[in-house]
């Protein structure tokens, strides 16, 4: 996670040095800040995939900033640390909605490993947050009618396979619905280029070669000028290959 941005707080000047360098030196983008108070100063301002705090600080404690950010940063993850390790703190801290918890003295490389956790830990809420809501985008503007458990399921995967650029196969009787399905797709993934549809069973095997790859002028005796190709065509879009 050598892009992630890390908050360290903690009231010890040395303790705030030595862990910033040592993180830096993993890759991490690491700022600092001496008390509660000021970490929260510095979160208004700014955006961090995580924060490590100290638990007992003068002034605001780890506790108390651990749930500021769940209050008003509830997608940061916070790992707190204290040299008063105890099963009551732990308990306090994960109630307080720590992601985690270090007891001091801590081992750098377990800091890391806890800082990597914590940072998937958001971009995989952050991704489930996406998805549900583009489920929620298509629900309300699908062309799929229907609530069934069944229907769900394909537009739940129609929101995870649309970003993407692989080759999608749509099965399914007569009048299922495979076309409006690939539209979906289609629309979901906001392409560029446009939604193109081609028969592939009303066309000869002939005619079916020349339509998706094109011609040039005189390839065959109907050929009076040049014409580009289906794939050409959807470039950018969608080619939706119906009864291939």
């Amino acid at each position: 996670m050598s892009d992630a941005r890390v908050l360290f707080v903690d009231d010890d000047e040395n303790m705030r040095d030595v862990v910033a360098r040592r993180l830096k030196t993993r890759g991490f983008d690491v700022e600092t800040a001496p008390s509660g108070d000021a970490a929260l100063g510095v979160l208004g301002q700014a955006d961090f995939d995580v924060v490590v705090s100290d638990l007992r600080m003068r002034g605001m404690s780890g506790l108390d900033v651990c749930t500021w950010v769940v209050e008003n940063r509830s997608d940061t993850p916070v790992v707190v640390v204290t040299a008063f390790g105890s099963l009551d703190t732990a308990i306090a801290a994960i109630r307080a909605g720590a992601y985690d918890f270090l007891v001091k003295p801590f081992d750098i490389e377990a800091l890391v490993i806890t800082i990597d956790r914590a940072v998937q830990h958001k971009r995989l809420r952050g991704e489930v947050q996406r998805l549900r809501r583009a489920v929620a985008t298509n629900q309300a503007t699908s062309p799929l009618v229907g609530e069934s458990d069944g229907m769900r399921r394909v537009r739940d995967m129609v929101a995870r396979v649309a970003p993407g650029t692989a080759s999608v196969l749509i099965t399914g009787e007569s009048g299922t619905g495979k076309e409006v399905v690939a539209r979906l797709l289609h629309d979901t993934a906001q392409r560029s280029g446009p939604f193109v549809a081609i028969n592939c069973a009303a066309l000869p095997e002939a005619l079916l070669e020349s339509e998706l790859f094109g011609h040039v002028r005189g390839a065959f005796t109907d050929a009076k000028s040049d014409k580009p190709g289906l794939l050409v065509e959807a470039n950018g879009g969608t080619l939706f290959l119906d009864e291939i």
